[in-house]
C-alpha cells in the first residue's frame, strides 16, 4: 500500500487556515441530475477551482468507482495546485473490523490525497437502521478511523451526516459523535443538513450550542431543499463555523447545495472576511460560466452576483436613479465580481434607460432630448406590437443607430423572399428557399435547401451575400426561439422570433415579429447579419436605393 501524498504544505497563494472554503462540486455537485462528468471534465473543473482560490477541492470517493480512482491518480501528476489541497472522500470503517483492514479506508490512503473527509452517522436512527450497529460501535468507528488516518499523516475532516435531524431527535448523541471525532484528531467536524430542511435561525442556534458544548472546530454543509442553503451557511458562520462546504453554481442532488459563489462573495464583501487570494473575486463570474460550460448546463441568468441579469436594470425609475449614481439600485459594484451592469430597454423604459443603454453601446446621444424621446416612443410602440428589446440588444442598437443617423443601416436590400415546404409521397419533406436581394449595386438571386424553411432561408441569405461580404462565412445561428403571442383580432395571432448568432468570438441576439413564423424569422435574420457585418467592421455603403432598376 502506498502512502505517497500530494503536496500538503501551505503554498504561497493559499489564504490563512483560520477559515476554510471547501468545494465539493466534483463529488456532491456531480450528483445533480443531468451532470455526468468524465475524468477530463473533473480535472478541468479542479483547475478552475484552484485558480479561483478555494482552499480544498473534494475530488470524489476513491475506490467507490473507477472514475474517481483514476481522477486522483491523474490529478497528483497533472495538476500543480497553487491554492487548493486535494481531498478524498470516504466513510468510517465498517462495524466489527479494524480501520487498517478496511478496503475502502486503504483506498483513501492510496489516493495520495493529503486531506481526507470521512462521512459519519450522527443520527441515532440511521446508526441502528442503516448501519445496523450499536450507538457505541458507531462512536468507536469514528474514533478508530480518524485516529488511524491521522497516524498515517493525513489531515482529517469529519462530515456528520444528517446532523441537524439527529440533533432534533437525540441532541446528546449527535454531540457525542462530534466529540468522538474531535478528540480522535479531526481538524474540523462538519455539521450536515443532509435533507436540506433547516432554516437560518435554527442553524445558527444549533451551531453556537454545539460549539460551546464540544469545543470542536465546526463546519457547515447545507443542502438547498428549502431554498436556504446559502443563508444557512452564513448563519452557521454567524454561529461560529469556520469551514463552509459549497458547490460551484449550487450543483447537487435534488435541488442542489449551497452555492459557492454567493457564499464567497458574501464573506468577502459583506463580512469583510478574506477567504480568497488577492484579486480572485474579480474572476468569479468567468469561473462560474467556465464550469457551467464544462458540465454542459446553461449558466443561470438570474444567479446572484454572476448571472447576466444580476445587475440588469429595466424599470425607468431605476434607470433615472442609476444615471445619477449606480449605487442607488445596486448592492455592490458588479466589477468586484467580474460582472457588468446592463440596461434593458423595453416598454417600461424612460429617457434615462435609453441614454444609459446608448452609452453602454458606445453611441453618443448627446443632449438631444428630441432624439431620445423618439427612441422611447418607438420602442414602446414596437413592444406593443410584440417586439422585445431587452432580449435583443443587437436589434435595439440597429434601431438606435437608425434614429441617430436618420436612415436605416443597410448592407443589402430585400426585393423578395419565399420558402417552400414540399410534402413528398414517402412522408419526407423538402425545404427550399429563394431570396432576391440588391447588394453592391448588383441584383442577386440565390436558392438553398435546409432542414426546415427557416434554415433554408438562412442558407439562401448566406449563399447570396458571402461573395460580397466574406465575413459572413463565420456567422452561425446558435439559438432560435419562437413564441406565439396573444391574439389581438379574433383568432389572429402574432409570432415573435428571437435569434442568437455567433461569429466564433461573441454572440448577439435579434428579434422579428410577423403574422407567421417565417416572416418573423426573416426580420430577425436580416437584423442578425446586418449587425454581424457592423460588428465585423464592414463599412456600410452610402446608400442602398429602395428602387433599383430591375435587370
Amino acid at each position: 500500500m502506498t502512502t505517497e501524498t500530494a503536496d500538503s504544505s501551505p503554498a504561497e497563494g493559499r489564504v490563512d487556515d483560520g477559515f476554510h472554503v471547501f468545494d465539493t462540486t466534483l463529488r456532491d455537485g456531480a450528483q445533480r441530475e443531468g451532470i455526468n462528468l468524465t475524468v477530463a471534465d473533473k480535472l478541468t473543473i479542479a483547475r478552475h477551482l484552484d485558480e479561483f482560490g478555494v482552499g480544498f477541492i473534494e475530488g470524489g470517493w476513491p475506490g467507490a468507482n473507477p472514475r474517481d480512482t483514476e481522477f486522483f491518480a491523474r490529478a497528483r501528476h497533472e495538476i500543480r495546485f497553487r491554492h487548493a489541497q486535494l481531498v478524498a472522500f470516504g466513510s468510517t470503517r465498517r462495524a466489527g473490523i479494524q480501520a487498517s483492514e478496511d478496503p475502502q479506508v486503504k483506498a483513501l490512503l492510496e489516493s495520495g490525497a493529503p486531506v481526507i473527509t470521512l462521512v459519519a452517522k450522527s443520527h441515532d436512527r440511521h446508526v441502528e437502521l442503516a448501519l445496523r450497529t450499536t450507538l457505541d460501535e458507531n462512536l468507536a468507528m469514528v474514533r478508530d478511523t480518524v485516529a488511524y488516518l491521522r497516524e498515517q499523516g493525513r489531515r482529517v475532516f469529519v462530515d456528520c451526516e444528517h446532523f441537524f435531524d439527529g440533533y432534533k431527535a437525540n441532541p446528546e448523541y449527535a454531540k457525542a459523535v462530534v466529540r468522538a471525532a474531535h478528540e480522535a484528531g479531526a481538524d474540523v467536524v462538519v455539521l450536515c443538513d443532509t435533507n436540506g430542511g433547516m432554516l437560518p435561525a435554527q442553524v445558527q442556534a444549533v451551531v453556537s450550542t454545539v460549539l460551546a458544548d464540544t469545543g470542536a472546530r465546526l463546519g457547515i454543509h447545507a443542502q438547498d431543499d428549502t431554498g436556504c442553503a446559502v443563508a444557512n451557511t452564513l448563519a452557521a458562520v454567524d454561529g461560529g463555523a469556520t469551514h463552509v462546504q459549497c458547490t460551484a453554481n449550487g450543483y447537487g442532488e435534488r435541488v442542489g447545495n449551497a452555492n459557492l459563489f454567493p457564499v464567497v462573495a458574501a464573506l468577502e464583501l459583506k463580512y469583510n472576511r478574506r477567504v480568497l487570494p488577492e484579486g480572485a473575486l474579480a474572476e468569479m463570474t468567468r469561473i462560474s460560466h467556465a464550469i457551467a460550460e464544462v458540465v454542459n448546463l446553461t449558466p443561470s441568468t438570474h444567479q446572484p452576483y454572476v448571472g447576466v441579469s444580476a445587475f440588469a436594470h429595466k424599470a425607468g425609475l431605476h434607470a433615472s436613479a442609476i444615471k445619477v449614481d449606480p449605487d442607488l439600485y445596486q448592492h455592490i459594484d458588479p466589477e468586484l465580481v467580474g460582472n457588468t451592469m446592463r440596461m434593458l430597454v423595453s416598454d417600461m423604459a424612460g429617457r434615462a434607460s435609453v441614454e444609459l443603454k446608448g452609452k453602454e453601446l458606445g453611441i453618443d446621444l448627446g443632449d438631444d432630448r428630441e432624439l431620445v424621446g423618439r427612441v422611447v416612443e418607438r420602442v414602446k410602440a414596437r413592444e406593443l406590437r410584440g417586439y422585445t428589446y431587452e432580449a435583443a440588444d443587437a436589434s435595439f442598437e440597429l434601431l438606435l443607430r437608425e434614429e441617430v443617423q436618420g436612415r436605416p443601416l443597410r448592407y443589402f436590400r430585400t426585393e423578395s423572399w419565399r420558402a417552400i415546404v414540399e410534402d413528398r409521397p414517402d412522408g419526407t419533406h423538402a425545404n427550399e428557399a429563394t431570396v432576391k436581394l440588391w447588394a453592391d449595386g448588383e441584383r442577386i438571386v440565390a436558392t438553398a435547401e435546409g432542414n426546415g424553411p427557416v434554415n433554408a432561408l438562412d442558407r439562401a441569405l448566406l449563399v447570396a451575400l458571402e461573395r460580397i461580404y466574406p465575413q459572413m462565412a463565420k456567422f452561425e445561428l446558435v439559438d432560435y426561439k419562437v413564441r406565439i403571442l396573444e391574439g389581438r383580432h379574433g383568432t389572429e395571432s402574432t409570432t415573435r422570433v428571437l435569434i442568437t448568432t455567433s461569429d466564433g468570438d461573441a454572440e448577439w441576439s435579434t428579434v422579428g415579429v410577423g403574422e407567421n413564423v417565417i416572416a418573423a424569422s426573416w426580420q430577425a435574420l436580416v437584423d442578425a447579419y446586418t449587425y454581424g457585418l457592423l460588428r465585423a467592421g464592414v463599412k456600410p455603403p452610402e446608400s442602398v436605393p429602395e428602387n433599383e432598376p430591375r435587370q
